[in-house]
């Protein structure tokens, strides 16, 4: 791309280096990780359910366990949906990014090397996180419909795996914004010389 054609788009982003005052990646990344753990913890209480049952007797909670695997589906489900937009927006933030060359994050890598590694976790989170969904789908619709335990348990293995997954890869994305400051508006601003609390009057 041109390189004027960059400068003019850098004369329209705000102090965190994007076109808008908060970045949406984070925020996103947030929904996804809510929603991918929530439909697996709630497919892990629905296949223990019978060992929990006395729990929600006890608690006076009327629950029934298709309850646990309806939960489980549909926030499975929601988290393949908005993956696509966090994969997204990280995306159209990274173009943005400008590191610092010198830094060098808490695992010896360069703001580079970290946003290289970065994008591609997130491209195969969002591939893991669609297989999941797909497969859940199968279980769901297919394979187990007619089953009380709705879900496999090789399904939950892979899924508590890929939640191994999401911590390294949330662990770059936390390095790039609190080692790197990349569209972390604080730290720009600290950057440039301003006072954070003269700011914030």
């Amino acid at each position: 791309m041109n390189s004027e054609l960059i400068e003019q788009l850098k004369v329209q982003l705000g102090t965190n280096g994007l076109p808008y005052s908060l970045p949406i990646h984070p925020n996103l990344v947030h929904l996804t990780l809510g929603l991918f753990i929530i439909g697996i913890f709630f497919d892990i209480v629905g296949v223990f359910f019978p060992l929990e049952k006395w729990v929600f007797k006890f608690l006076a909670i009327p629950v029934e366990r298709a309850n646990f695997f309806d939960v489980g589906w549909y926030n499975m489900l929601a988290s393949a949906i908005i993956t696509f937009f966090t994969v997204g927006a990280g995306f159209y933030e990274i173009m943005l990014a400008e590191a610092p060359l010198d830094v060098k994050s808490a695992w010896g890598m360069q703001a580079m090397e970290t946003m290289l590694w970065h994008g591609v976790g997130g491209v195969l989170l969002l591939a893991l996180i669609v297989g999941m969904t797909v497969w859940r789908g199968f279980q769901r619709f297919l394979w187990r419909k007619h089953e009380d335990r709705q879900v496999q348990m090789s399904y939950l293995f892979v899924g508590v795996a890929i939640m191994a997954v999401m911590y390294v890869h949330g662990t770059l994305g936390a390095q790039l914004a609190a080692e790197f400051g990349v569209h972390n508006t604080a730290d720009q601003l600290l950057r440039v010389g301003k006072d954070l609390n003269a700011m914030l009057k």
